[in-house]
């Protein structure tokens, strides 16, 4: 039997912004279960919580200052038993998200470690003396801007952040940490959670010599993390015997419990092999190459290519959009392609061999929303703006009503803004539209369901021209082709293959003609070959 998570279609929540039932401008767990029928209503498998851990939210939730509580900003342990009881009831698995790289500074694990270097705790975190000079350890860089080094007053001695100075790293070398990890991991297992997203899976683990990164020069950077080699300080061996430990763990609670680990990499195919692949000890992986700006028919087949040559026997997993990226309507579609070009996005994303990771809006074809500086609130955005403007316009609002006040989503003023370009997209009125976004997601999920081989089958790329992407899905007898057209002019192909197949209905507006395939602009076709 197939395992769930196979082929599933998962839905991302970022519980801030998804729906507030208490009326305080932010998203609640009781929001999410007011919110559930809806979800279920798409088709999809499960859906997958971002955090809700009490937390300072210096980095709005991946600052985790109690890894088994509820912020009292999202509810309470109730609230979220309630959650998943009602998601099950519903069919829908629950996955929720683990920030185990780093907690917050607030973390009473943290404030332990930070009192003396001979307590108990003493080693949870990464810390090191400083060089003669009192320069830090070595070259290593936060994503979030400046060196990944923070001096402390009361150790003397200077402690790891990857992300946030308010972020500390653990220290997964300690054998204590990795064990309080695993207790954490089955806390909620025993909560009756179905599975686990990790957070920058890749980075729990640093190099125990602290040597410095190789550079890698990059006029164009906008952050200095980009210049260098990051061999030292992520993607270390070790993680792969950790996550080894916790699918021992998972496979304890009955073989339906899954890990699906976010990868942060130079070289993102190859870690996602490495994690998913052989030996490797996690069920799935997804990273952002597809996530980023490169696009064309081109790098979508060589990128699942790579993945199938390095691991045939591992399972990818997809997404085209997720809060720390630009939506892809507007990354991918450069904020022109309207509905069409976000029904192919979806298409194409469903079409593929793997897991996928469907986000919040991304099923009304939601565009990458616009913040004024004075409103920003990512902490990277504050940085780097304007050349970066953070993360924030990815994470605003649902609109579900396009008249009510905040489009729906709370009573009182949000904590990002609604934009005005997404009224027009807001649920209620595409749920009326037969021809909507929303009703052409339902109607490709459903697809991906009715016909398995789309989900689990093997996939094989046809020669096609620019900017036609075309591959076939087989499996078990049953066959189907999938020919899309990402570009916004209308193109013709020949495919022979495809002379008498059965054209599904998708709304995707292509159709075969003897042996050629009319595709108009961001437009496409699924066939079954008889």
């Amino acid at each position: 039997m197939t395992p769930w998570w196979r082929g599933a279609v998962i839905y991302q929540i970022y519980p801030r912004s998804f729906a507030d039932a208490s009326g305080d401008g932010v998203g609640d767990l009781a929001g999410i279960a007011g919110r559930l029928e809806a979800i279920a209503d798409l088709g999809v498998d499960a859906i997958w919580l971002s955090p809700f851990y009490p937390s300072p939210m210096k980095d709005f939730g991946y600052d985790v200052a109690d890894y088994t509580g509820v912020d009292p900003l999202f509810g309470t342990l109730e609230d979220l038993d309630r959650l998943v009881a009602k998601a099950h009831r519903l069919g829908l698995k629950v996955i929720v998200d683990q920030v185990w790289s780093h907690t917050s500074d607030r973390h009473p694990w943290f404030l332990e470690s930070r009192s003396g270097r001979d307590g108990a705790k003493a080693d949870w975190y990464v810390w090191a003396d400083p060089r003669p000079d009192g320069s830090p350890p070595n070259n290593w860089q936060s994503i979030f801007g400046g060196v990944a080094w923070q001096w402390d007053v009361n150790r003397r001695q200077y402690y790891l952040h990857n992300f946030l100075v308010e972020q500390p790293d653990l220290n997964f070398h300690c054998p204590a940490v990795r064990a309080a990890i695993l207790a954490v991991a089955r806390f909620w297992l025993d909560r009756g959670v179905d599975g686990f997203r990790l957070d920058v899976a890749n980075f729990f683990f640093h190099d125990a010599a602290l040597t410095d990164n190789p550079a890698r020069p990059d006029p164009e950077a906008v952050k200095p993390y980009s210049m260098q080699e990051h061999v030292h300080d992520r993607s270390r061996p070790e993680t792969l015997e950790f996550l080894r430990d916790l699918r021992s763990v998972l496979d304890g609670y009955g073989g339906e419990r899954m890990a699906v680990a976010e990868i942060v990499s130079d070289r993102p195919l190859q870690r996602m092999a490495e994690y998913t692949g052989g030996p490797g000890p996690l069920h799935t992986a997804y990273s952002f190459v597809f996530l980023d700006w490169q696009f064309g028919a081109r790098f979508i087949r060589e990128s699942v290519e790579a993945v199938l040559a390095k691991a045939p026997d591992g399972w990818p997993a997809w997404a085209f959009s997720n809060h720390d990226k630009p939506r892809v309507v507007t990354r991918w579609g450069g904020g022109e392609g309207g509905p069409d070009f976000a029904k192919l996005m979806l298409a194409v994303l469903l079409s593929l061999r793997g897991t996928v990771f469907v986000y919040q809006g991304e099923e009304l074809g939601l565009p990458e929303a616009e913040i004024p500086y004075e409103r920003v609130q990512d902490p990277e955005g504050r940085t780097f703006w304007p050349a970066y403007k953070g993360r924030d316009g990815c994470r605003t609002p649902m609109p579900w009503v396009h008249d009510a006040p905040n489009a729906g989503f709370s009573a009182a003023e949000p904590w990002l803004p609604v934009d005005p370009r997404h009224l027009p997209l807001a649920r209620d009125l595409q749920e009326a539209d037969g021809g909507s976004v929303l009703n052409f997601a339902k109607g490709i999920i459903a697809l991906r369901k009715a016909h398995p081989v789309l989900a689990t089958g093997a996939i094989r790329f046809l020669d096609a021209p620019e900017p036609v992407l075309a591959f076939v899905r087989e499996g078990e007898g049953a066959r189907i082709t999938c020919v899309f057209n990402l570009g916004r002019e209308p193109v013709t192909v020949s495919l022979p293959d495809l002379a008498g197949a059965e054209v599904l209905e998708t709304g995707l507006r292509g159709e075969i003609e003897g042996e050629t395939v009319v595709l108009p602009g961001h437009g496409g076709l699924v066939a079954v070959l008889r």
